[in-house]
């Protein structure tokens, strides 16, 4: 197929002209085209007088090699071939089939890969399944009532389940295109395959990672919700199983560790069973909510609100001349600050948007970066009791019962206690109340997030408006702590077990993780031969 790149449409034209823009490139009949897709569409709103869609588009027409030849045009080439890797089974043998502990993208993928190569995995998950454990985080932001195994952060899907559902990642490994494919073939919309911004919703999201379970089951594997590992067993020769649920023993050689970034008590364990463990940095924060109507006006000038651009996003990014860095992330278009505490006591916050992004909202985590010199401690667990102290402190702020602490922008400024709100309203779902949010995270935080929001005013108007939002507080944007292990093998200091993903300190974002978990899955077939 021959790949053209550069195609425009306005706004108001229909991707149905397509057709005809490939013909007058390629110097042919639209009738000798037999067959075209979009590869990739991107935008340009570089003018303010219109904004454009540009497209990649595969094409396959008669004759290739001889319009190639004569087009002489830079925009067109033949596709790259892409041919999937083969992966060889090794010699080992496997005397109990492959453990995975943890269901988020680097567990489900690692799964999935390890089921269609005949090895029959067993995935097991602290929490219950995505349709339970969404009853769970509803009881617990409508009670206050949680649900410690089953919430936000655990559960079927991983915490990337109750998101936006983002498939943006600066990473290039030819698997990103595999997890995409997989997520289409499970439900997911096709355009995430070519979108300049690909993103899946909460809603669509649930049902994408539970057809992935049915595959893998099909496939010959097995989940078990409510399994929570642990400990782990070890003899000479490394890793011989783990322990669920503190009573059952399962014996297997491999273990995939994807077990996110808040499962606290199994970095814990690692730890006092010797698997090297290093603090790492992470960031800090709060969420912040604008009108979504305020983001599209800023972003999109006189075409927002235009059906076929949606709701608008933002990435912004903030260096201190005191030394620190602040960004935003996870910025959720038409969504909602959500509840997303996973022990008693510690108040968390995260973001989600469904799939239509329509709600009146737009909200973002803003973050600062800490560092291992932060902490207090030179435990490699130190990050988690930074952590934890501060969402203690978002706990008590907020009323002991996860209504969570928030805080008009002009009063942040201010350093008051919010006892009103403007023309923003809060979404956070178990109710805030106001608080001065500096008393929820270090000075320096403070002081870089004030310098950060005068700066990003400047590049989205209305950034700062004094009605503005902040919740407290948000902490796990990534993992504080790093599982080390072999680059090639990619095994921990205890032979066989195989940290991935997020919680393994290895990716940041549900593609990056899923990816990490193939590599995972790669690496066992490398090495073990299928259980017959």
């Amino acid at each position: 197929m021959l790949r053209i790149t550069g195609l425009k449409l306005t706004l108001d034209e229909d991707i149905g002209k397509l057709p005809a823009m490939i013909a007058r490139k390629l110097k042919v009949k639209i009738s000798d085209i037999i067959e075209w897709h979009i590869f990739k569409q991107s935008i340009d709103a570089r003018k303010s007088t219109m904004i454009y869609f540009v497209y990649t588009v595969d094409v396959s027409v008669r004759d290739e090699a001889y319009l190639v030849s004569r087009t002489n045009d830079p925009a067109v080439a033949y596709v790259p071939t892409f041919e999937e890797e083969l992966i060889e089974t090794g010699s080992e043998k496997l005397r109990n089939r492959p453990v995975i502990v943890g269901t988020g993208p680097a567990g489900l993928f690692a799964g999935l890969f390890l089921a269609q190569m005949g090895y029959s995995p067993l995935l097991l998950e602290r929490g219950d399944d995505v349709d339970t454990r969404l009853k769970k985080v509803e009881h617990f932001w409508k009670t206050g009532q949680l649900d410690t195994e089953s919430n936000i952060q655990f559960g079927e899907g991983g915490a990337g389940t109750f998101s936006d559902g983002k498939l943006t990642t600066l990473i290039k490994d030819r698997r990103c295109r595999k997890v995409l494919m997989g997520l289409v073939e499970a439900g997911a919309p096709k355009e995430i395959l070519y979108s300049y911004k690909p993103h899946i919703g909460t809603d669509i999201l649930r049902g994408v990672v539970k057809n992935i379970r049915k595959k893998i089951t099909e496939l010959g594997g097995n989940v078990q919700f409510r399994a929570c590992v642990t400990d782990i067993i070890q003899d000479s020769g490394g890793i011989s199983g783990v322990i669920v649920n503190g009573k059952e023993k399962i014996s297997s050689q491999v273990v995939i560790l994807a077990t996110g970034h808040s499962s606290r008590d199994t970095f814990r364990v690692l730890h006092e069973r010797n698997v090297e463990l290093i603090p790492k940095p992470f960031s800090i924060g709060v969420r912040i909510e604008h009108p979504q109507e305020m983001i599209n006006k800023a972003q999109y000038k006189e075409f927002a609100g235009h059906p076929k651009l949606g709701a608008a996003e933002y990435k912004l990014a903030y260096h201190s001349p005191f030394g620190r860095s602040a960004y935003t992330f996870c910025m959720c278009p038409g969504g909602m600050v959500v509840a997303a505490s996973s022990e008693e006591g510690y108040l968390v916050t995260n973001g989600m948007s469904e799939h239509a992004r329509d709600s009146a909202n737009a909200n973002s985590a803003l973050l600062v970066g800490v560092r291992p010199e932060d902490f207090s401690g030179s435990s490699p667990l130190a990050g988690i009791e930074f952590q934890k102290e501060w969402e203690k402190a978002a706990f008590i702020l907020g009323g002991r019962d996860y209504r969570a602490p928030a805080q008009r922008l002009g009063d942040f400024f201010q350093g008051k206690v919010s006892n009103s709100w403007g023309f923003v309203q809060p979404t956070y779902p178990r109710g805030v109340i106001g608080a001065n949010l500096a008393e929820c995270f270090p000075n320096y935080v403070t002081e870089t997030l004030h310098g950060a929001i005068i700066d990003f005013d400047k590049k989205i108007t209305g950034f700062a408006h004094e009605d503005v939002i902040l919740t407290g507080v948000e902490t796990r944007s990534s993992s504080p702590v790093r599982i080390l292990r072999d680059g090639s093998k990619l095994t921990a200091s205890l032979d066989g077990l195989y940290p991935v993903g997020e919680g393994a300190g290895y990716a940041g974002g549900i593609v990056s993780a899923a990816v990490d978990g193939l590599k995972s899955a790669e690496a066992v077939v490398r090495k073990y031969r299928p259980i017959k």
